[in-house]
């Protein structure tokens, strides 16, 4: 058994004992973003559906978990991740921070990175995260492709350009893309400080999970995430499409969408994250 099964092990037994535990306890806040906020990407901003095709340097990751591969310079690796600094202020769930960590499981989040690669939320993800695509991405396979980062004065922004998933398959890829803006940046009418935007969606499941999440959250159990995270196919509700946030995490409209996103119960999205993790857990892992 390596490190990552037995690691997955032990997460799935935490969650189930922490659901038990819970029992009546107050719920955490969780706003679910309806899949119909979404908006088409092709032809935007890129033909494509990027918001820019200009992705910049691969990272090269500083720690992580499972084949993290620190230092290697065309930054293949599985659960790795880079510490960053920003050159510029963003204000998160009202904490003000000017570095973050470029995660390879498909996010971003301050204070420490994370090698977690069970889509836990992301409102359970121990760190604040913003998370466009939150799964197993291993890029290890030379079919796939890597994690990029291109840092200007006020802005960052963080492509995982057609990588792959765990355990090292390229045979479908996913493209996503996210935009992170400073808090003195001067936004366009119509646009965000945040935003995610979606290519070609290939998957969702991976060899130990099954399923991805979408949004965000505080590091303490709060956040938003979209309609279809944590269920099978997030990949098909997301592909080809694009959603701006303003700096309150509230969505900013597309064209001709006025969606609300509306509160939900995060007691759903535990026991259909427990669900995913019993059924995980019967593949067997494979020495990586």
């Amino acid at each position: 058994m390596n490190n990552k099964y037995r690691s997955f092990i032990t997460f799935v037994s935490a969650s189930m004992l922490g659901l038990f535990l819970a029992g009546g306890a107050a719920q955490a806040a969780l706003i679910t973003i309806p899949a119909s906020s979404l908006n088409n990407s092709p032809g935007v901003y890129t033909a494509g559906g990027y918001y820019t095709d200009t992705l910049g340097p691969n990272i090269v990751t500083t720690g992580g978990g499972n084949a993290a591969n620190v230092g290697q310079a065309d930054g293949r690796n599985d659960d790795g991740f880079m510490s960053l600094s920003l050159g510029f202020n963003v204000t998160f769930f009202g904490t003000t921070y000017n570095s973050l960590y470029i995660n390879n499981n498909g996010n971003v989040s301050f204070g420490a990175g994370i090698a977690a690669y069970v889509p836990d939320g992301p409102t359970g993800a121990s760190q604040p995260i913003i998370s466009p695509f939150f799964s197993d991405v291993d890029t290890r396979n030379l079919g796939s492709g890597v994690v990029y980062y291109n840092l200007s004065s006020d802005q960052l922004i963080v492509t995982w350009d057609q990588v792959g998933y765990y355990n090292q398959h390229a045979d479908l890829l996913d493209s996503f893309q996210l935009v992170l803006r400073s808090d003195g940046y001067t936004v366009p009418t119509g646009e965000g400080s945040i935003g995610f935007f979606y290519e070609t969606m290939g998957w969702s499941a991976a060899d130990l999970t099954p399923t991805a999440a979408a949004g965000f959250g505080d590091g303490l159990g709060n956040g938003e995430v979209i309609q279809g995270s944590l269920a099978s196919g997030l990949n098909s509700v997301v592909q080809n499409k694009y959603l701006w946030f303003d700096a309150n995490l509230n969505v900013v409209p597309g064209p001709g969408n006025n969606t609300v996103p509306e509160p939900d119960s995060l007691a759903l999205l535990a026991i259909g994250l427990l669900g995913a993790g019993l059924a995980s857990s019967r593949n067997k892992k494979r020495s990586a």
